[in-house]
């Protein structure tokens, strides 16, 4: 074994030996004690287990994943300065991929590799819409290299890792499958996540912004979640979306995600019968935003019946095609507005609509974060 894979492994053990408080999107009141590079132990270099496939895939990107500490966080309970944590990659030569809520209030954000190195960071551009965030980095290590977006789309069944610092931990990792894939992600934002990877591999806070990787060590997705009190279940921003993202943020600071301003739902069978619809499938426009991109262009549910306890759309648009593209649910339609469009554009939709299939053309608006 070489002195390096011996030098990261006293590191990793050193990790071990004591917990941080503060958890990504969460804070750690100043003054909080926490590891600042740890004590490393003398480990018998001849005395180390070979370790498995996952090991070696951790062991070639270990020295370029993160530790993410900011600062100026408010507590949520004392309203006191405390900081926040989560984990980060290497994108490029100077820049770190995160999450948007694990940086979000912050006044400053620091860095350490698992070498023990710290660095100063500058933001240089977040998305609400996609939680994704980066940061401009003082320093790499020679050793970190940056890590590549996942070209292929995820499989359900493929083998993942997830790494990261859960807790504090520093350099840990999770393994499991990939067990959803194009999700939309509930966040309690004005908008879903679009385009989400799910899996069972253990995600807990501190993993936010790490990545999630194949066996190639490609990042297929940027973790987001863990649902709390749910076994086995954790969400990551898809590659796609992120290859997307990214560059926008390194060059501009922002990227402007497409916006129909329509409220809608999956057309269920509850929702095909009570529209004399013959197969469930599509979304119906529950609702047109005014003066947004669908005013004047699409039709909202004229009013709902009750079915089974909860309310369903009649009357309103019901959507099956965006430029030629099948749109069997709501998932669909948002991954790709996501992926495959941009605003400015314009879309044709082939929709259902008082009883017989239409076409309307729409020009695509820009999302507006909140204030």
């Amino acid at each position: 074994m070489d002195t390096d894979r011996c030098a990261r492994r006293r590191v990793l053990a050193a990790a071990g030996a004591g917990l941080l408080g503060a958890v990504a999107g969460c804070s750690e009141p100043s003054g909080t004690s926490s590891i600042e590079g740890g004590s490393t132990h003398d480990i018998d270099r001849d005395n180390v287990a070979d370790g498995s496939t996952y090991t070696d895939v951790y062991e070639s990107i270990i020295d370029s994943v993160t530790q993410v500490r900011v600062f100026g966080v408010e507590d949520p309970l004392t309203q006191a300065e405390g900081r926040g944590q989560g984990s980060g990659f290497l994108y490029d030569d100077s820049h770190v991929v995160t999450n948007e809520h694990v940086v979000a209030g912050g006044e400053a954000a620091d860095l350490q590799y698992i070498n023990g190195d710290w660095t100063g960071t500058r933001l240089v551009g977040t998305d609400y819409f996609s939680d994704l965030a980066v940061l401009e980095v003082d320093h790499v290590p020679d050793a970190a290299t940056p890590l590549s977006l996942a070209d292929a789309r995820p499989a359900v069944g493929q083998q993942v890792l997830a790494i990261g610092n859960p807790y504090g931990l520093e350099g840990s990792m999770s393994q499991g499958i990939v067990s959803g894939v194009e999700r939309t992600l509930d966040s309690g934002r004005q908008f879903s996540f679009p385009d989400v990877v799910q899996t069972d591999a253990a995600l807990n806070p501190g993993n936010s912004g790490g990545p999630l990787v194949d066996l190639d060590g490609n990042v297929v997705g940027v973790v987001n979640a863990g649902v709390n009190g749910a076994d086995n279940i954790g969400f990551a921003i898809s590659a796609q979306l992120a290859d997307r993202v990214v560059p926008a943020l390194i060059d501009d600071g922002e990227y402007e995600h497409s916006y129909m301003g329509i409220g809608l739902r999956s057309v269920d069978r509850l929702v095909a019968e009570e529209n004399r619809l013959e197969e469930a499938t599509g979304v119906i426009v529950s609702r047109v935003v005014d003066g947004g991109p669908a005013d004047g262009v699409l039709e909202e549910a004229d009013g709902t019946v009750r079915r089974r306890g909860e309310p369903i759309p009649v009357g309103g648009d019901v959507i099956f095609e965006l430029d030629g593209k099948p749109i069997p649910d709501r998932h669909a339609l948002s991954r790709f507005l996501a992926l495959e469009t941009s605003p400015g554009e314009t879309i044709d939709i082939r929709l259902w609509r008082n009883g017989a299939e239409t076409q309307e053309s729409l020009t695509l608006g820009t999302r507006t974060p909140p204030e």
